[in-house]
């Protein structure tokens, strides 16, 4: 008696290069200036680990931690920060999410996770501007690394 294997095609997903990374925050800065509002930016890879970081000069000093907490919510979620703000208001269902990644989650609009294929592959975040403006920054640049 014979046995059949069945081999599943396994589908390669490319990661986020340092290439991909200093373009979302090329994009999300360009977007913000054009804007008139000064932001920091931060990228993170699927495992958490920092691919890009900007921080301009005249933006305000937590902007950067700002920006590093909504990517790493934005990914840990897998979900738009934009989408969460409803789910942790006081009895919201995140209200007391502890977190994977022993770090706070900021859940203000302006982290927006990236896929390919599918697939959760990073995540961005941008921080100084309204929280509207934000999310407008970082989806600009989600949607322009395509």
């Amino acid at each position: 008696m014979s046995t059949a294997t069945a081999t599943a095609a396994v589908t390669a997903i490319t990661p986020l290069t340092t290439q991909d990374a200093d373009a979302l925050v090329a994009t999300a800065h360009q977007a913000a200036e054009a804007a008139g509002v000064t932001v920091s930016v931060t990228v993170l890879d699927a495992g958490g680990h920092l691919l890009a970081f900007r921080r301009d000069d005249r933006a305000v000093l937590i902007s950067g931690e700002t920006s590093t907490r909504k990517a790493y919510t934005a990914l840990q979620l897998d979900a738009p920060t934009a989408d969460l703000v409803d789910a942790v208001q006081p009895g919201g269902l995140f209200h007391t999410l502890p977190t994977a990644l022993d770090r706070p989650l900021l859940f203000i609009a302006g982290g927006v996770p990236i896929h390919r294929d599918g697939r959760l592959v990073g995540a961005i975040g941008v921080g100084g501007g309204a929280p509207e403006q934000d999310h407008r920054f970082a989806t600009a640049a989600v949607e322009a690394l395509g």
